[in-house]
């Protein structure tokens, strides 16, 4: 039955679902009058944490019964197929045909859909429309077995406890508040919960605090059994690094870019040692504007280096103090980023749509490329997104779903 299917599955589910899906649960609840008024109130608690939510909501549905259980599978099979991969929840299950979920105590019949099958080409797994496409497992096993010694290991979903950080400024003191912002946090907070990553969330930082939020963040325990981190930094910026919420003329309240990479190094975070270290910033690196009038020139850029043949092992044990890095900025130095006031930021939201479209099939570098690609159509020839300070020795796959 459903609700003995839910009480299996209650501990993943505490740990893996999002509060957006979380949110949506509730309102197909009260919608079915599984819940009611008060109980969806007293589950969204603005004190509680996620996981107090899924915890309050698995134990209330499942109190109820199979039929109230099964609503609550259903629309985790329909709405979040990330979510239905790692708990294994499909439609078509037995237990969905042994109950009708189209009325509980009076509620309305939902719309059906179907079961989403793997293609017989090893396609992908696509869930609702703009969501994050999974990788099928035959083409997780064959990407892995190509080359193993050049791609990153992921850790089993059971086990891994990947963090990721964004850190948003929307509001500043002497600067405009960056309208749209707020669009950008929430895609890419729900993009990196898609990918497996549970997100701390930090707002409209000095420059000060977003250099101990960095640090804190480093020195997460959970580091130690995840696979891979993602650093996020949305704000104003200027030539020198992204400013904090109180940036001025007279008070330089800005994050270098090179304080984030001496944070998260192997000396400062060995914890992440090996393991890849993504770092987006949105953010404006300049007063100048990405587009010019063509011109032809050639210049000799043509540098000459010494490399010292006669390296010696000491017989210790050493590593790269900077390795395993990406940069992902949302212009070229010395240039500006666009952000559309509604819409959100011409980076993010191309960045966004690549990753749920092509993070199945594609390593982490090669969508960055294609997001690159993408900024060559002229209503995006604004700015030039830039990967800079590339020190990944292997090629990083997310593999959705796994």
């Amino acid at each position: 039955m459903a609700d003995n299917i839910l009480r299996a599955k209650r501990k993943q589910f505490i740990r893996s679902v999002g509060e957006e899906t979380i949110n949506g649960l509730l309102d197909e609840l009260l919608e079915k009058k599984v819940l009611n008024q008060g109980e969806m109130e007293r589950i969204k608690a603005v004190n509680a944490t996620v996981m107090d939510k899924a915890r309050d909501l698995c134990d209330s549905v499942t109190k109820k019964g199979p039929q109230a259980s099964q609503i609550l599978i259903t629309y985790v099979c329909k709405e979040d197929c990330f979510l239905a991969g790692i708990l294994e929840l499909e439609l078509g299950s037995p237990a969905e045909n042994s109950i009708r979920t189209d009325n509980f105590q009076g509620g309305h019949p939902s719309s059906s859909e179907t079961k989403q099958e793997q293609n017989k080409d090893g396609g992908t797994f696509p869930g609702p429309s703009g969501s994050l496409k999974l990788c099928p497992l035959e083409r997780a096993k064959k990407i892995r077995e190509e080359n193993p010694s050049e791609i990153y290991p992921i850790m089993d979903t059971s086990s891994r406890t990947r963090l990721a950080l964004i850190i948003c400024n929307t509001e500043f003191e002497y600067l405009p508040r960056r309208e749209g912002a707020d669009v950008d946090l929430r895609e890419m907070k729900l993009l990196l919960q898609d990918l497996g990553y549970t997100v701390k969330k930090k707002e409209n930082l000095t420059a000060q605090e977003m250099t101990e939020a960095v640090k804190e963040f480093a020195d997460c325990p959970e580091h130690k059994t995840s696979d891979s981190t993602f650093l996020v930094f949305m704000s104003h910026g200027i030539q020198e690094g992204i400013c904090g919420k109180t940036y001025s003329d007279k008070i330089p309240d800005v994050l270098k870019v090179d304080t984030i990479f001496r944070m998260m190094n192997t000396l400062k975070c060995p914890s992440l040692k090996d393991k890849p270290k993504v770092i987006i910033i949105q953010a404006c690196r300049g007063e100048n504007r990405g587009v010019v009038l063509l011109k032809d020139s050639v210049e000799d850029t043509g540098k000459k280096f010494l490399v010292d043949a006669d390296l010696e092992d000491d017989g210790i044990k050493k590593a790269h103090i900077e390795k395993d890095f990406i940069a992902f900025c949302s212009s070229t130095p010395d240039n500006v980023s666009w952000r559309h006031p509604v819409k959100g930021s011409l980076f993010i939201v191309e960045l966004i749509k690549h990753m749920k479209e092509y993070a199945w099939s594609c390593d982490l570098e090669d969508i960055f490329r294609k997001v690159r690609f993408s900024f060559e159509q002229p209503k995006f020839s604004l700015q030039m997104p830039t990967t800079e300070r590339v020190t990944l020795t292997k090629r990083f796959y997310l593999f959705p779903g796994h």
